[in-house]
């Protein structure tokens, strides 16, 4: 059994974390910090933890050493404090976007500063198992994934691997959960509520993310994110515009041989019912990203649909699942939660 803390465990993302820890089979929860709540029970912020824990929240300067640090900061502050990071634990995942771009110039100009620590940046492994599975095996340091990223990264990955993708229009809808635990104007709910908004129609930093694990250029690949009344989730449609014909079989056995012996992806596409694809709403809380298509008769182009729930497959369940692998535990360890329907 291995200890693992949480740092910066108030947010959405602390809080799923500590829920998967806590009922992993080779992790112990021994601490959790949050400089605001500092001394206030966990479940009183994270009610559905009630009567499985009763850690409190401490701040950054108590913290201990452990085996296992889960970091779940504001972008910027991980790799401003990674030397104290690392000397307090064996193994560090860092949830943040300090260390997920190889490229410290790809950082700067997506994220607008210059990125502190450069030297740690080749030591991260970008955590997504589906494609960085062989070079978690026994990392130390994991780099969490961008939930938009990650439902466009295992919607395009087996038609970005054969060289397919000449190029690709995608856009995400996301849940308020995606916005942080932090109330703001955007987020008040008369604002919010019945809602579709689109906040980045170019720009998204997840782009960056996206281009680096595909090895598409940012001239290939086209991302508009729009926000909707839904509090858990991403649906993305990536409209890939490719440069020869593909059947509807090719499809499948390109997907099939991509996916077919993952845990976590589920291949979704049926000729009836009002599941035909992949819908984040039965996603929650799960750790699964469905992926589904359409070919379209005309212009080459393939319509790929993937959905996954932003806190768990976009964000703390890849984060576990990487450890899993990293550690050299079964993959699906903590993570066998199936959803519920209906929701």
């Amino acid at each position: 059994m291995l200890t693992a803390a949480v740092v910066g465990a108030s947010g959405y993302v602390g809080g799923e974390l500590m829920r998967l820890i806590l009922g992993h089979p080779h992790l112990e929860l021994t601490q959790v910090t949050s400089e605001r709540l500092a001394g206030r029970y966990v479940y009183s912020v994270h009610p559905n933890l009630r009567g499985a824990t009763r850690l409190k929240f401490r701040p950054m300067s108590e913290l201990e050493p452990v085996d296992v640090l889960f970091l779940c900061l504001p972008h910027g502050q991980a790799a401003r404090q990674i030397e104290h990071f690392a000397a307090l634990a064996h193994t560090v995942v860092d949830c943040s976007a300090d260390f997920r771009l190889r490229d410290p110039a790809w950082h700067a100009r997506w994220y607008g500063e210059e990125t502190a620590a450069p030297e740690w940046r080749a030591r991260f492994v970008y955590g997504l198992p589906e494609l960085e599975r062989e070079r978690l095996r026994g990392a130390r340091y994991i780099s969490g994934v961008g939930c938009n990223a990650t439902a466009v990264n295992l919607a395009l990955w087996p038609l970005a691997r054969e060289g397919l993708v000449e190029r690709v229009v995608v856009e995400v809808k996301v849940g308020s959960s995606e916005g942080g635990a932090r109330a703001s104007a955007a987020s008040h709910h008369p604002e919010r509520s019945g809602a579709v908004r689109s906040f980045a129609p170019v720009g998204h930093r997840h782009q960056a993310e996206i281009c680096q694990e595909l090895g598409l250029s940012p001239d290939q690949l086209f991302f508009s994110a729009t926000a909707i009344e839904m509090v858990r989730g991403v649906l993305a449609t990536a409209h890939a515009f490719l440069n020869r014909d593909v059947t509807d079989r090719d499809l499948w056995q390109l997907y099939r041989a991509a996916y077919g012996q993952e845990p976590f992806v589920r291949l979704v596409r049926d000729r009836t019912g009002i599941y035909r694809y992949p819908e984040p709403k039965i996603l929650a809380g799960t750790n699964f990203c469905d992926v589904g298509w359409e070919v379209d008769d005309h212009g080459r182009r393939v319509v790929v649909i993937s959905a996954l729930d932003n806190l768990m497959k976009g964000a703390a369940g890849s984060a576990v699942q990487a450890l899993n692998v990293a550690q050299g535990w079964d993959e699906r360890a903590g993570l066998e939660f199936l959803g519920l329907h209906p929701i």
